[in-house]
């Protein structure tokens, strides 16, 4: 049969994806939106005792003698919803949508929108030092999960619709298209075909043209100009990388050694978010900087507003409080502290250089930015994303170079002396381990047309001993059973055979006839799916509407696809 060029791109199946991805990419954007208002609402209220959508940070203002109790109900609140309602919805939600890609067929709980929205916007509001990307993610891509559940679509198409509701999270969020896709592409699918990469453009091209429409086009950060000064410089960013790739271990280390204490303390765990709020609250008296996502206090160090010791403050203060936020139980991300931390580092060292070396060294501010990037990239290993995302969120391209060599190093750093991200070590501890590699992978690359076997099936009106005697010979334990058009009639498999091999009965009465089957131009990954799904060694391959037998397909021969590189190994 003749194929059309234009088939394996513009077909009913993909153009059904880039549609649903669209309508994922809108509802990303409004999601995106409602939850930055519903945590200024929360925050708004808690502190200032008014009812509002403006955006105001405590930091910014005054606050009173008990601001220390804010954080302590929030956390009694999230406590409560994660323990009754949700538990899905406690952490900072990226490694839960890591999981559900990874072992569970993309598949997440509709009411995960719900509550991880009201934990988190809890959370942050109530001043919780965490950030607004995990949340939104893990947000978004339930959202995207449950609309392809709700459609009975393939395992595929949930795993792309949930990664389009993270990339449209993300871009929308942040006003970042570009980063949006390639964080969904690094952490989350961990793939890069054609099919899921339009999905993800076409959803975060929707989201963030919502999120722009209503909240404009202004980047996160406005910062000036910064520029490699020097190729003397190149060790100092090099340092810089170091010290961030030690910092982001630490912080990994730290998280997790946090939540350990917390879950041994021998109370009811929903009351364990709120002793981290209190501790974050007493440290909010003093430096009310650590509160909420703190980008004016970002912003502010990338400006060089701030002096030297308070930047020392806050890097150590910040990192004190965002592990017991986290550790505690709460809900929110890690993406927004990392960007606090490593700014902080940044800057701090930033000053000492200037200090010394004021002729070839640039702003301290260039440094933050630098380290900015840095820490996250050593953090989540989401080298690629850390960089992007950091272009677009300042628009400064004149600072790229030292910021790609300082997040490598950092990555280099954190690759040899941890397996695990800040993301995968939760799921490692669960005893789920996922690579950070993204790679070709075989199953998707090759298809079933290149590696069955050729068979014409036995005739549905021959006698069971007949068959019995064929599957004895030829060592198969399964047999594709055809009408006299060589139409497929179902499997029948050796077990069956055995039981009425004495019966006369003919083959075509033990069939089990509601299977799927596989067409050769398929790839090996949907061969291994249905078989899996069947509970069948062997999988019939037919052509046409009809279901012309052309053979078969064991798993015996997907395997068989990776002994060259085992051999190798």
């Amino acid at each position: 049969m003749k194929r059309s060029f234009l088939r394996p791109v513009f077909t009913h199946y993909t153009l059904q994806v880039l549609f649903l991805a669209a309508v994922v990419g809108v509802l990303s954007g409004f999601i995106a939106i409602g939850f930055r208002y519903l945590l200024f609402s929360i925050q708004n209220l808690l502190f200032f005792q008014e009812i509002s959508i403006i955006e105001t940070s405590p930091s910014n203002h005054i606050l009173g003698d008990i601001v220390f109790i804010i954080p302590a109900i929030g956390g009694l609140l999230v406590g409560l919803i994660t323990y009754f309602f949700a538990s899905e919805a406690k952490g900072h939600g990226v490694p839960e949508v890591m999981e559900s890609v990874a072992v569970k067929g993309g598949k997440m709980r509709p009411r995960t929108v719900l509550f991880k929205a009201l934990a988190s916007a809890i959370s942050i509001g109530s001043g919780g030092s965490i950030g607004r990307e995990g949340p939104i993610v893990q947000i978004g891509s339930a959202m995207g999960s449950s609309i392809a559940q709700w459609l009975r679509l393939d395992q595929y198409k949930i795993k792309v619709l949930l990664g389009c509701g993270a990339a449209g999270g993300i871009a929308a969020t942040f006003n970042t298209p570009i980063a949006g896709i390639i964080f969904a592409l690094e952490i989350i699918l961990l793939e890069l075909k054609s099919r899921s990469f339009m999905a993800l453009v076409i959803s975060s091209f929707f989201a963030t043209s919502v999120s722009r429409f209503f909240l404009g086009t202004t980047p996160a950060f406005p910062v000036p100009s910064y520029e490699f000064v020097s190729l003397y410089e190149t060790g100092l960013y090099l340092l810089l990388g170091i010290m961030a790739g030690f910092t982001g271990l630490l912080l990994i280390k730290s998280l997790y050694k946090t939540e350990s204490i917390f879950n041994k303390i021998p109370i009811p765990a929903y009351l364990k978010p709120a002793i981290g709020g209190l501790l974050v609250g007493v440290i909010g008296i003093f430096l009310p900087q650590v509160f909420g996502v703190g980008y004016d206090t970002i912003e502010k160090m990338l400006n060089q507003n701030m002096l030297l010791q308070t930047t020392l403050l806050l890097l150590i203060f910040k990192f004190l409080a965002f592990i017991l936020t986290i550790g505690s139980g709460a809900s929110g991300g890690i993406f927004s502290p990392s960007l606090f931390i490593g700014a902080a580092l940044g800057a701090s060292y930033g000053w000492i250089a200037n200090y010394f070396l004021p002729d070839i060294t640039a702003p301290a501010g260039a440094y933050a930015l630098v380290g900015m990037a840095a820490v996250f990239a050593a953090t989540s290993r989401a080298t690629l994303t850390a960089i992007i995302i950091i272009f677009e969120l300042t628009l400064d391209y004149k600072i790229i170079l030292p910021l790609m060599f300082a997040c490598v190093i950092a990555d280099l750093i954190t690759w040899l002396l941890s397996r695990d991200t800040i993301y995968t070590k939760k799921l490692s501890r669960r005893g789920v381990r996922i690579s950070h590699d993204m790679e070709a992978n075989k199953l998707e690359v090759k298809s079933i047309g290149e590696v069955f076997h050729r068979h014409k099936g036995y005739p549905g009106s021959d006698s069971v001993s007949d068959l019995h005697q064929h599957l004895l010979r030829s060592n198969v334990y399964s047999a594709c059973v055809v009408n006299e058009k060589n139409e497929l009639i179902g499997v029948t498999t050796m077990k069956n055979v055995e039981h009425k091999n004495d019966t006369g009965l003919a083959i075509e009465k033990l069939v089990k006839r509601d299977i799927d089957v596989g067409y050769p131009d398929e790839p090996l990954s949907d061969a291994l799916y249905k078989m899996a799904k069947n509970n069948l060694e062997m999988l019939p391959v037919v052509t046409g509407k009809n279901k012309k037998l052309l053979g078969y397909i064991t798993r015996a021969d997907v395997l068989q696809t990776f002994q060259p590189e085992m051999s190798a190994g």
